[in-house]
């Protein structure tokens, strides 16, 4: 296992940061507890947890994610300087009101309200690294393809606010560094400019999506977390387990899977060319000698952007194929294969097949 610094923290962290979304849903504390076991044993040190999961998002299994991993702390005799939490506040959401009086937003309030009890739920002192998991205000997300004007609202928390609170948390001590998730180009770069305006540490970190078959981010939030020293923590790295191969051949989603739990996006998968895109992925890592999620995570980890790229499982064995991605010799072959197959299929989320809509 290789450790990165994260961004301009003095954090050092596995390139393989442990996803925990499913926890409290489809794996049980004990499920949960074997999968940090395992990875604690293979050098990972570092986990991302949020106040919403588990996902999806229910009222009646909110936080559960968090209660599984404080359970495992507890018990699992790991000093807590060898676990870096990650954890993420709530965006702007008009749903979610039971999580606070009223929708969820990225005010000062909310976030220290947000800590406090993601820190209950823990039973922790501190968390390591706190993040923004969508913006306060309108940007494109969650499969949006661009940006719409008509969307934007006149509401959305100044980032001076935002960035203050994060201030008032680092020098509390219930927080050692923040960080955004699902954040733009300007995102980045107004919240490095808020931070320095109130006197705050900058963020250090942005965790979006990254894969594959989702390549956006290489075109301007690459060179904002570059030039100001963020850390890039990609998450789907296998696209809810499409670049796994598992969903090849399917008309609908198989039960107890990603896909199922979230049928738009099966949708989306099936009539667009990412099939397509997938076989020739496949095909690449058989021809290699290795299998389909190691060839598609080992390609977010030798992107020399990346901090540490998130992983998810719902078994310890399928965590462990994922934990081999780490494991592969990255060669000139493999980048030059992926280079022609992205040149055939630049965006083929977004590449729709003939009669599929």
């Amino acid at each position: 296992m290789k450790y990165r610094k994260l961004g301009s923290s003095d954090m050092l962290v596995s390139s393989c940061c442990l996803g925990t979304m499913t926890w409290g849903n489809q794996n049980t504390d004990e499920e949960a507890a074997a999968q940090l076991d395992k990875a604690w044993d293979l050098g990972v040190n570092f986990l991302d947890t949020a106040e919403i999961y588990p996902v999806p998002v229910e009222k009646e299994k909110q936080g559960a994610t968090d209660r599984a991993i404080g359970k495992w702390l507890k018990t699992n005799g790991r000093a807590r300087d060898e676990v870096i939490i990650a954890s993420k506040v709530a965006g702007y959401n008009e749903r979610f009101t039971w999580m606070r009086d009223g929708p969820t937003r990225v005010t000062r309030e909310q976030i220290i309200a947000s800590v406090d009890a993601s820190l209950a739920r823990l039973g922790v002192d501190h968390l390591d690294l706190l993040q923004i998991h969508w913006p306060d205000r309108y940007v494109p997300m969650f499969g949006s393809v661009a940006y719409d004007c008509s969307k934007e609202r006149d509401d959305a928390v100044p980032f001076d606010e935002q960035a203050r609170a994060m201030g008032e948390l680092v020098s509390s001590g219930k927080v050692r560094a923040w960080g955004l998730s699902n954040e733009t180009p300007l995102g980045v770069a107004e919240f490095v400019a808020a931070a320095s305006r109130e006197g705050a540490p900058p963020p250090v970190s942005v965790q979006n999506s990254y894969s594959l078959l989702q390549r956006s981010d290489e075109v301007g939030l690459v060179e904002a977390v570059r030039h100001h020293d963020v850390a890039y923590l990609p998450y789907s790295p296998l696209s809810a387990g499409v670049l796994s191969g598992k969903y090849d051949g399917l008309s609908q989603a198989p039960e107890g899977t990603r896909l199922k739990l979230f049928d738009s996006y099966f949708d989306r998968y099936a009539n667009t060319c990412a099939p397509e895109c997938v076989e020739c992925y496949k095909k690449l890592a058989f021809n290699h000698g290795i299998s389909p999620a190691a060839l598609a995570i080992a390609f977010c980890d030798s992107r020399p952007f990346v901090t540490s790229t998130i992983i998810g499982a719902t078994s310890v064995e399928q965590l462990e194929i994922n934990l081999q991605g780490f494991g592969v010799e990255w060669t000139d072959d493999l980048e030059e294969e992926i280079k022609r197959i992205h040149a055939y299929f630049p965006d083929p989320w977004r590449m729709i097949v003939r009669g599929g809509g």
